[in-house]
Formats: structure tokens, sequence, C-alpha cells
């Protein structure tokens, strides 16, 4: 991303300023529960603290009922630190977003991903209906549009707009490859500020992608974050590989977990490696940790990989 040095912010938070400032920034994600449970999100976000410039805060992830981003993003806030609340397109139509939109902003909250959201029928309540008034390229639109423009996504006044660094996921391996670059071009051109891509295990395919991303120039319009998650288990590789679509999970991963006793110590070991390959890949400018459910080993993976201390403004 271009890291011309200048105030004019979109929204001034920690993430967008080290960006800009041209660090290489760490980002974590914190699950919810499945609960109203404000000592379930403090206790993780505890276990995160320090270990990362900004935290993820999933929407109702795989389309289960989860404790809100937004009430999540609020109590990271009240600890000190940055939230990144995601919102989906499945559960609002663009009435509800936009005023989700304007409570997160006017709560202090900085940093939006926008997701389209799984499909319901992946959750628990397979039979609720899927809004999907928007999809992702249209949700960052539209929040642009309400943060620069001062207008609603009708096209009315606005009168005090929401200052949200915005953010969408992409994923580099999904079919038809030769396309993926293209989609990315397009949130650009819909207002995305950074990117959060799909976990890595296919390094080539990555690296390739990347190649295309720079042939297009798109690394100097927006800040790339690379996908990393531990693996837990041989059992969660193999159903990584087979079962989430868009996933690509190599068979040399799946060999050197059944090689070894101890399937978590080389899952983190695979991680490490991954988070060292992207560091030297130009255009990626950062990491974005998923350790689904396991946040516990955030701070080991952010140590050990030389990610410590983070960098303060």
């Amino acid at each position: 991303m271009d890291n011309a040095n200048n105030n004019n912010f979109k929204a001034g938070s920690n993430l967008e300023k080290l960006l800009r400032k041209g660090e290489f920034v760490v980002t974590a994600e914190l699950g919810p529960p499945r609960g109203a449970s404000r000592e379930m999100v403090e206790g993780k976000a505890k276990i995160l603290k320090g270990f990362a410039d900004a935290y993820n805060l999933t929407d109702c992830q795989t389309a289960m009922v989860r404790l809100s981003s937004i009430a999540s993003g609020v109590m990271l806030l009240n600890m000190g630190m940055e939230p990144i609340i995601q919102m989906t397109c499945r559960d609002r139509n663009r009435i509800a977003m936009q005023s989700d939109i304007l409570g997160a902003a006017a709560l202090g909250i900085k940093n939006l991903l926008c997701l389209t959201g799984d499909h319901q029928c992946f959750g628990d309540h397979p039979e609720a209906k899927g809004v999907f008034d928007l999809d992702s390229i249209q949700l960052l639109n539209m929040s642009r549009q309400m943060r620069d423009e001062s207008k609603f996504q009708s096209g009315g006044e606005l009168k005090v707009e929401p200052r949200l660094f915005l953010g969408a996921a992409e994923n580099p391996f999904a079919d038809p490859f030769k396309f993926r670059a293209v989609r990315l071009a397009k949130k650009i051109a819909a207002g995305c500020d950074f990117i959060q891509t799909q976990i890595i295990y296919n390094m080539k395919k990555f690296e390739e992608w990347m190649g295309i991303v720079r042939d297009m120039g798109l690394h100097k319009k927006v800040s790339i974050l690379a996908g990393i998650t531990p693996i837990k288990s041989l059992g969660m590789a193999k159903y990584m590989k087979n079962n989430v679509p868009g996933l690509d999970v190599p068979d040399e991963i799946i060999q050197r977990l059944q090689d070894t006793k101890d399937k978590k110590a080389e899952g983190v070991n695979i991680c490490l490696e991954t988070v060292e390959q992207v560091k030297n890949i130009e255009g990626v400018s950062g990491v974005h940790i998923m350790a689904i459910e396991w946040e516990e080993v955030i701070p080991e993976i952010v140590e050990r990989a030389g990610l410590l201390p983070r960098p303060t403004l």
C-alpha cells in the first residue's frame, strides 16, 4: 500500500496508522461465545492482548448464533484493545447494516470487515431465511459512500459520517483461479482499504496469486494480510482438505502430520514456516492469525515468529 506520509487518515485506527507507516502488522481472530458471557470474551481477550495490533470479532461465524460482534468489540475497546468488527450480508438488509455501521462507529469502533457470510444451511438454523440483500462488494461500496460522501445508500444525506477503515476477505485459491485477482480489484474499487486472505497452506499458489496482484498494481492500492491458521490435528487437516470449499491443503501437509506424534506442535511449526515465507513476499503487509477456538496458541506463534514486541505509535 502507498505509504505516503500524511495525516489524511480514513479512520485513524491503530491498524490504519501502522499500515500507513509500513509496519508488518499482526491481526488475530477472537470468536465470540455461544452465550451471553462477557467473561468468555474478556478471557480470550486477556490471552491475546499485546500479541496483535487489532483483533477480529467474528459475526456469527459458520452461520452459528453467537454473541454480537459489535458488543464484543466494545468489550475489547474497554480493555484498551482495538477491534475489527466483522459484518456479514447474510443476516441483515441494507437498512439494518447502515444502522449497525452507525452504531459501531458511534461506540468508537474504527475497523469494519465486510463479508458476504456463510450460507445459513451450514449453521445451527438451516431453516432461517438468508437476507443477502447486498454482497460484500456492495457492502464495501455502501460503507465507503457513508464515510466519504456522507450519504446513505439511498442517496439521502448523512449528518455525521462513520469514520471506518474498511476491510474484506479474499480467497486466492478458489476456482476459477484466473479471476481471483480481478475480484480483488473490484473490492478495491468499491472502497476496500485492507484484505485478510483465506488460510494459506499452498504457498506456491499464493505466490502465484500475489504475482498477478503485483502485475495489476493492486498491492499498491490495498494492504494485504496473509491468513494463517495452526492445525490442531490430522483430522482437522483432512476435514479442511476435503470439506471446506476454496481451501487448498496440499498432500505434503497431510503427510507431515501423519508422520509426527505431536500433531499440535507440527501444526504450529507449519504455521511458523508460513509466516516466515509470507514476510518475504512483496506486497504482503502482515498476517491475520485465525486460531479457531485455540486462541491460547497465538502468543506462542507471534513470539516464535519474531513479531514481538508489537509496534506502538
